[in-house]
């Protein structure tokens, strides 16, 4: 059976959706205000990975990504830039999809802009509001909506927030996003009021803009419906935002939002977090230009725990690159052509391929236990003075293949 940590438990769980086989998976999307680098791959590979061991398991997953192109950061980018905000995103999305061809991510289902959930926004804010969930306060002349955590019982609990340390007084944050990772403790805008020169649109609950905290819940209720299966995102997700999405929903439905949450680690480069201050931002170009591929990328992002921080050099990926490749030239040399018998000794350890890597993927998606057993393996096939049989040959990359619609990186 599949374990999986749930960051909302704290604890790892046997994986099993509301439905029998069937799967609603939604996962954090980029803010597509600026170009995705590598550290953002990393958290959408581990979720792309977990969708493709779901099916590989023949769970039939639906999944959604979102794509956050509605927010302060993504007008004030249109602005320095001089052009309009959907210019700047759809030129990053662009980015972004052709990167997930060359990392070999699976598409989702419902790929949605935050844009084109502003009606299920505006109505989750009514609904919110009749609920005393949500209030409206006039903040320097605009009219915004705020959402008051102290009005939904168990606020925090994805991030183990302590909630005695809440201020007494009323406080109101009234920007989307916030630098770094402290916790906002007070109440968070939902809906910025139409500002002159500003993304307005009209809707039921009047003019202006869903906010950034409830965008990623409007996209799923619209497409997924109230109650999912699994929930990812990376570990900077589990400060804020998750919460607030959490909140939301449940707030408007009394429901549980979803069973699982996931979250991905940091990649760290040189040891330091990315930062464009820094100077140390790497992107797919400046990998692809030292002469590494998509497949070598791809590796190196899902070989390491996912939970666990990953520090990225350009001599460990070409480490990983190196382990990579000589796994495909064994792959090669083990593949047998002659019509000679099979044999006990072979056969068996054919058959024990997969049982070898679904053992280490149950374990919480343990890609690189998974992958070294069956290095393993096929290294031990190699070392071998005979060739294998066409039957066991043919056995062999049929294992392979379908462990590959996992990996993505073998063949």
């Amino acid at each position: 059976m599949l374990y999986l940590y749930n960051s909302l438990t704290r604890e790892s769980e046997p994986f099993q959706p509301a439905e029998d086989m069937l799967v609603k998976m939604y996962t954090c999307g980029p803010s597509t205000y600026q170009k995705p680098h590598i550290g953002n791959y990393r958290t959408f590979l581990f979720e792309d990975t977990l969708q493709r061991y779901l099916e590989y398991l023949n769970y039939k997953v639906t999944r959604l990504i979102t794509l956050t192109d509605l927010e302060d950061k993504a007008i004030a980018q249109a602005r320095k830039e001089n052009l309009t905000v959907e210019d700047v995103t759809r030129k990053n999305e662009a980015v972004f999809f052709q990167d997930f061809k060359l990392l070999r991510i699976k598409t989702p289902d419902y790929p949605v802009r935050a844009s084109s959930a502003v009606d299920q926004a505006a109505r989750l804010i009514a609904q919110l509001g009749e609920k005393n969930y949500v209030y409206w306060y006039t903040y320097k002349g605009e009219k915004n909506a705020y959402f008051d955590p102290l009005k939904f019982k168990g606020f925090g609990k994805l991030a183990h927030l302590d909630m005695s340390k809440w201020p007494n007084k009323k406080r109101r944050f009234h920007m989307d996003t916030y630098p770094g990772t402290p916790w906002n403790l007070g109440d968070f805008i939902v809906w910025d009021g139409c500002k002159q020169g500003g993304v307005c649109y009209d809707t039921q609950v009047g003019s202006g803009r869903p906010a950034w905290n409830i965008q990623d819940a409007a996209i799923v209720t619209k497409h997924l419906g109230y109650t999912i299966d699994v929930a990812c995102g990376g570990i900077d997700n589990l400060v804020r935002h998750h919460d607030y999405t959490l909140a939301i929903a449940e707030a408007a439905s009394g429901k549980q939002f979803s069973r699982y949450w996931l979250h991905g680690a940091h990649l760290l480069v040189n040891g330091k977090k990315m930062s464009k201050s820094v100077g140390n931002v790497v992107y797919t170009d400046d990998v692809l230009e030292k002469g590494f591929t998509g497949e070598q990328l791809r590796f190196f992002l899902i070989y390491a725990p996912y939970r666990k921080r990953l520090n990225f050099t350009f001599e460990r990926l070409a480490e990983t690159s190196r382990k990579l490749d000589s796994f495909r030239k064994m792959v090669k040399t083990v593949q047998g052509t002659r019509e000679v018998c099979s044999n006990r000794e072979t056969g068996a350890l054919v058959d024990g391929i997969v049982s070898g890597f679904e053992t280490a993927m149950n374990n919480d998606l343990g890609v690189k236990a998974a992958f070294d057993s069956v290095y393993e393996i096929v290294g031990e096939l190699n070392s071998m003075q005979e060739p294998l049989s066409g039957k066991d040959s043919k056995n062999l990359l049929n294992k392979l293949r379908s462990i590959d619609s996992v990996l993505q990186c073998l063949f």
